[in-house]
């Protein structure tokens, strides 16, 4: 039963994933990563034998320490992505201010530069 609901939930999470990506709430970069984890729960839940297989293929005697050790570094991996793009897009807000401040700055100088109408 359990492998049933695991199933499901990985079917309904792709595709509310695909809906979030349709509608230009997830980006497709981001997507893809989701659906990808989406249908791993669906494998898990439908097919628990392959996962199984393929952690006694490894060398992993309990299966289930394979799936958590999985997430775990899926996790770590996902918030190293999300620090570094914010990393990325702080740095280019920074430079984007200091252009908008030298901008001002020159528009300034230029107004004081004209002289003024006189109507």
């Amino acid at each position: 039963m359990i492998a049933l609901v695991t199933g499901i939930i990985g079917v309904a999470g792709a595709i509310l994933i695909v809906y979030l990506i349709r509608s230009d709430r997830l980006h497709v970069s981001h997507g893809l990563g989701w659906i990808f984890t989406a249908g791993t729960l669906a494998l898990l839940g439908f097919a628990p034998r392959v996962f199984d297989s393929l952690a006694l293929y490894i060398g992993v005697s309990y299966p289930p320490s394979l799936a958590f050790t999985l997430a775990f570094v899926i996790i770590t991996i996902k918030l190293l992505v999300n620090d570094i793009n914010r990393s990325r897009m702080q740095v280019t807000q920074q430079r984007l201010v200091q252009r908008i401040a030298m901008l001002e700055a020159d528009q300034r100088r230029l107004k004081k530069r004209l002289p003024e109408n006189k109507n």
